[in-house]
């Protein structure tokens, strides 16, 4: 009867730790990213910004919607039944740009995706818009933990991210339509 119990005990724990919550998910309003198909346009964004840090130099609002493209694309290539066909091995590596992104701009790991992603498409709206008041009061979300100078600093200075690079492009071509969910090494 105990080794039963013992057996039984040892599959729950083991089943639990198989079994993962889904991850933080936002959710962006129709065209957020410029186009129709939000998922595509963010990870067309980010695989161009993230391929070499020239392409952000002094563009704080293309490295935000970049960045706001990997928060997004973490949790939506995981969670979009629509991306299922997707290798397993891009959406671990979309996760991990998400930690490295967010670490390189000061934002709380335990950070609301949502929160993040509104923030910083906010951000580059309001900039873009020539409110720069108001792009800079976006980057005092929760989560943000340096001050909005701090922050627009770096995004107008973004540094080259390994993983957004690696992680955006292999997700930009294993979704065009002709992609075979296959990751290009």
């Amino acid at each position: 009867m105990i080794i039963r119990l013992i057996a039984a005990l040892a599959c729950l724990a083991l089943a639990a730790c198989i079994v993962q919550p889904p991850p933080d998910t936002a959710t962006v309003p129709f065209a957020a990213f410029g186009t129709l198909d939000n998922d595509l346009a963010a990870a067309n964004q980010a695989a161009w910004a993230f391929a070499a840090s020239e392409r952000t130099a002094n563009s704080p609002v293309d490295a935000a919607r970049a960045a706001a493209g990997v928060d997004f694309l973490a949790g939506e290539l995981s969670s979009n039944p629509r991306w299922v066909t997707l290798s397993p091995l891009t959406k671990q590596e979309m996760l991990q740009a998400r930690v490295d992104v967010r670490r390189v701009l000061g934002i709380a790991p335990n950070a609301r995706s949502q929160v993040i992603t509104n923030a910083l498409l906010q951000f580059a709206w309001l900039w873009q818009a020539g409110d720069q008041a108001a792009a800079m009061q976006a980057l005092t979300a929760p989560g943000f933990t340096l001050s909005p100078p701090e922050t627009f600093r770096i995004l107008a200075n973004m540094p080259f991210i390994r993983s957004a690079n690696v992680a955006s492009i292999d997700a930009a071509n294993q979704m065009l339509p002709s992609g075979d969910g296959v990751r290009r090494s």
